[in-house]
């Protein structure tokens, strides 16, 4: 749906609600992988857990467990869901950028689909980095447990904290991949973006240790510290294409002189 330059408020409203609904139907579609793979994802989600207690083996993990009539039925649908989340990621981080992008100038519209296909595996990666340390941050937390007491684990508070770390992963992952969007659109300089290294480190640290499911300095390392290197490679990449870019327009500059005629002098 291409917008004029002066939209109005209910066509944004429109836009966004279709935005929405496909993002919504996308989201619904893929839970039904989650749905028929449920057995399979629990057991994977559940193994730092069991390796921990060396009881991978047996049929079940001992300390965690469901609770209530309806806990069973209600974690398979919660399950389900957030598989849908997370495999319709490509789907509904178009729709995020579709949406923003009709706003832009025709030449800053192209970058789209370059949009769409980085941030796919970025998000990717980000929630493949927070699986791996899923198992370290399970045995560090429950290596705090004292000798005489017994920690049993709730599935449902088990599944909230994997589900908020790999969703916190993968979105954090996505910066490298708007601040690219946004210098290659013209919008952010390169210049700006390392100008901001302090602050962003900053408030790299901030993010992590407020919003990180756990409240220990490891998991918030393991998070920061990729992400300032993912801020870094993004403000180099920035420049390079903001060097390329004044090349490209000096080089036009110099062309449009060559070509322009030289007016003959005026008759005295």
């Amino acid at each position: 749906m291409a917008r004029t330059e002066s939209m109005p408020l209910f066509a944004h409203l429109r836009e966004l609600r279709r935005r929405v609904l496909i993002s919504s139907i996308s989201i619904f579609a893929f839970s039904a992988v989650g749905w028929a793979g449920y057995r399979t994802i629990i057991r994977i989600l559940s193994a730092p857990i069991c390796d921990l207690r060396g009881i991978h083996d047996s049929a079940n993990c001992g300390i965690l467990y469901i609770n209530g009539v309806l806990g069973p039925i209600n974690l398979q649908i919660r399950v389900a869901l957030i598989t849908g989340i997370v495999l319709s990621a490509p789907i509904w981080l178009y729709q995020i950028w579709a949406f923003t992008a009709p706003g832009l100038h025709r030449k800053e519209r192209k970058w789209t689909l370059l949009f769409v296909v980085v941030a796919t595996p970025f998000f990717a990666a980000g929630t493949t980095v927070a699986i791996k340390i899923l198992p370290v941050a399970v045995r560090m937390l429950i290596g705090l447990t004292p000798s005489t007491l017994t920690n049993l684990i709730r599935f449902d508070d088990y599944l909230d904290f994997v589900t908020r770390l790999i969703l916190l992963f993968g979105f954090a992952f996505e910066l490298p991949v708007i601040l690219v969007s946004l210098n290659l659109a013209g919008l952010l300089a390169g210049r700006t973006i390392i100008g901001w290294w302090r602050i962003a480190i900053f408030l790299i640290f901030l993010f992590t240790a407020a919003f990180t499911p756990t409240p220990d300095p490891l998991t918030m390392t393991l998070l920061a510290i990729p992400l300032c290197f993912l801020f870094f490679a993004a403000a180099g990449i920035a420049l390079l294409v903001d060097r390329k870019r004044a090349k490209r327009l000096a080089k036009n500059a110099i062309s449009d002189d060559v070509a322009s005629p030289i007016s003959p002098p005026e008759a005295i």
